[in-house]
């Protein structure tokens, strides 16, 4: 009987111990979680094109940012990424009662289109499109109206924009791997 507990004891130690090891602290504000060098790199030849549309810009603006880690765009680019983005914006609950119902929140979704283009040959190497949603009251004033839905407009953006980077990231590990 001894036995047996030891033994369920030392097994009980090791699965701890096994999942203590998958546990990692980070700091908060580390550089960015699962890239290595050479993606970092990677990300970072990539120049994104012009767009024309506020909330495309917004988009182009932070991936800018996440590409190349608030340097700015690479002068030789090993790769183009063209935008194209769209926005919609949609009531999501009618409560506010008065004369008429108004709605008093909405959701501001924005798509992005992308494609990965290959700076020496043109070819379109990889694309997709992502989507990210944000919510926002609709007070009874017109401007924090339109403020409010500017807003959210802006947030969706910036999630867009991460998706993006994250699903860039894939397709380059994808073309290494070919």
């Amino acid at each position: 009987m001894n036995a047996i507990l030891r033994a369920s004891a030392l097994a009980g130690l090791i699965v701890m111990l096994f999942s203590a090891a998958g546990c990692t602290v980070r700091p908060m504000l580390a550089s960015q979680p699962g890239l290595a060098g050479e993606e970092k790199a990677a990300l970072s030849a990539i120049s994104v094109d012009p767009v024309s549309t506020r909330h495309a810009q917004e988009v182009r603006n932070h991936l800018i940012f996440l590409l190349n880690g608030g340097t700015g765009q690479p002068e030789n680019p090993r790769y183009r990424l063209g935008l194209t983005v769209t926005t919609a914006a949609l009531d999501a609950a009618q409560i506010q009662q008065g004369s008429e119902s108004e709605p008093s929140a909405g959701i501001v979704t924005v798509t992005a289109q992308y494609r990965l283009i290959d700076s020496q040959t043109g070819n379109v190497v990889a694309g997709g499109q992502e989507q990210a949603s944000a919510s926002f009251d609709r007070p009874l004033q017109e401007f924090a109206v339109m403020r409010a839905e500017r807003d959210a407009e802006d947030r969706a953006a910036r999630e867009a924009a991460e998706f993006i980077r994250l699903a860039v990231a894939q397709d380059l590990v994808r073309l290494d791997t070919r």
